[in-house]
């Protein structure tokens, strides 16, 4: 795997060379350099994941090197580091987009763990911006998003089907992206220049249901003044997706069972078969084989459409997904407003991973959508997360990159979280921790937390 790239950006050199070695051992490529200006030219050149820089400079300040940064490469994270330290400018650091704000004298193991965890939000914000890119180079391509284990074997697996043409079993719970793995299916295959077509089975009574799937012939019924074909034929040379298919009828089952045995159908109203070449992937919330056993789905259709099962694991089992998936989310909600977000804030964030999320990847985007709107600030904070999120008794042991935090890492985030808890109200959250206040006040001043 390829060191990731740190820039130091310093005009004292004694610190600077200190911030190059601190680095370099710890495995980092690192550069370095003695002005803004120098900087600046060495972002534009590209391939920097993090830029630490100084506040204080005489050519041109950290918050300077901040916006031109920006403006250069938004996805680039920046820490700023200063022996000037005072809460107004770490608080217009961060608003203008820097990651995390340090204050000299620093310990090197607090530096190199701030600096890990801002790459990964910048390697983040580079898979959002990739996707983003591949989305638009091939606007009909569907993209299941996710770097879990999990996630990617379905990608595999669906790409690997697609190019057989056998009928596809889909399940997993509402919201995992049934049908975004359908169309994966149907994209990689040889029907992807031929029809798509999607059909809810439970959104229909059964008389509507077979007007959707087979068609009508001109006066089947009050109202039919002209004939339309159905989803089976419309979709043949393509691919029909039955969604909820546990919610078909058993008198639809028998019809539908008919239609792929014999690749013939027969519009409501008529007599004449019409043949059809479809692929069929069907899906379901619903436990089929319970079904099976209580009578309620034919075990013909069952074997006739689970010719390969793939199965999408709810996102509470994939947690690895979610930020990646947050930003992607967050990044499509900015391009329909004008507002401009750097991502989530860490405390945001962890409640996101923290949640269960029992509407699945659905549910999240439409979090995400909902916390962009009530956004104030470019950055995601807890506050702009639904009440149920952001209130939760929970309190996280780790990280969004599934490592595990360090004793003092979840000292002070326990402190931050009783401090939310107790409404910013120090002397209680001092009662709750079992501390003085003074002791409380020491904590905030040297691991700079807001108070």
């Amino acid at each position: 795997m390829t060191a990731s790239r740190v820039l130091i950006v310093d005009d004292d050199q004694v610190a600077r060379k200190n911030l190059v070695r601190i680095f370099s051992r710890q495995g980092y490529d690192v550069l370095q350099a003695g002005s803004g200006t120098e900087a600046v030219r060495q972002v534009s050149e590209g391939g920097i994941d993090l830029v630490i820089t100084d506040l204080v400079m005489d050519e041109m300040n950290g918050l300077e090197l901040l916006s031109r940064i920006r403006d250069t490469d938004p996805a680039i994270e920046v820490i700023v580091v200063t022996a000037y330290a005072s809460i107004a400018t770490a608080i217009e650091a961060t608003k203008k987009g820097a990651y995390h704000y340090l204050e000299k004298p620093f310990r090197p193991e607090a530096v190199t763990h701030l600096a890990q965890q801002a790459i990964e939000k910048s390697r983040l914000r580079k898979k959002v911006s990739e996707l983003e890119t591949r989305l638009q180079s091939h606007r009909r391509e569907p993209a299941l998003i996710g770097e879990s284990p999990e996630i990617r074997e379905v990608v595999n697996v669906s790409r690997q089907v697609a190019k057989t043409d056998c009928n596809v079993l889909i399940t997993g719970e509402s919201g995992t992206g049934k049908e975004l793995a359908a169309q994966t299916i149907h994209y990689h295959s040889g029907r992807r220049d031929k029809n798509f077509l999607a059909v809810n089975c439970g959104a229909f009574t059964e008389d509507l249901l077979a007007n959707e799937l087979f068609g009508h012939e001109k006066d089947a019924f009050t109202g039919a003044s002209t004939a339309r074909a159905g989803l089976l034929e419309t979709a043949s040379g393509g691919t029909l997706f039955l969604d909820e298919i546990g919610d078909m009828p058993l008198s639809m089952q028998v019809k539908v069972m008919r239609a792929l045995e014999e690749q013939k159908v027969i519009r409501v109203g008529g007599n004449q078969p019409v043949p059809v070449d479809v692929r069929i992937i069907a899906a379901t919330n619903k436990d089929l084989k319970k079904a099976l056993s209580a009578g309620f789905f034919r075990q013909d259709l069952y074997f006739r459409l689970k010719v390969i099962s793939i199965y999408i694991p709810p996102l509470r089992e994939r947690k690895r997904d979610i930020p990646l998936l947050a930003h992607f989310f967050l990044t499509r909600a900015a391009n329909k407003t004008d507002k401009k977000f750097t991502g989530f804030s860490k405390q945001a964030m962890d409640a996101l991973l923290n949640y269960d999320f029992p509407g699945n990847v659905r549910e999240l985007e439409n979090i995400v959508e909902r916390a962009a709107a009530m956004a104030r600030d470019q950055e995601i904070q807890t506050e702009d997360l639904p009440p149920d999120i952001s209130e939760m008794e929970v309190f996280s042991f780790s990280r969004p990159d599934a490592g595990i935090k360090s004793l003092e890492e979840i000292k002070q985030d326990y402190i931050q979280w009783v401090l939310n808890k107790s409404g910013r109200n120090k002397t209680r959250a001092a009662q709750l921790l079992g501390i003085n206040r003074a002791s409380l006040w020491r904590h905030l001043r040297r691991n700079e937390i807001e108070d």
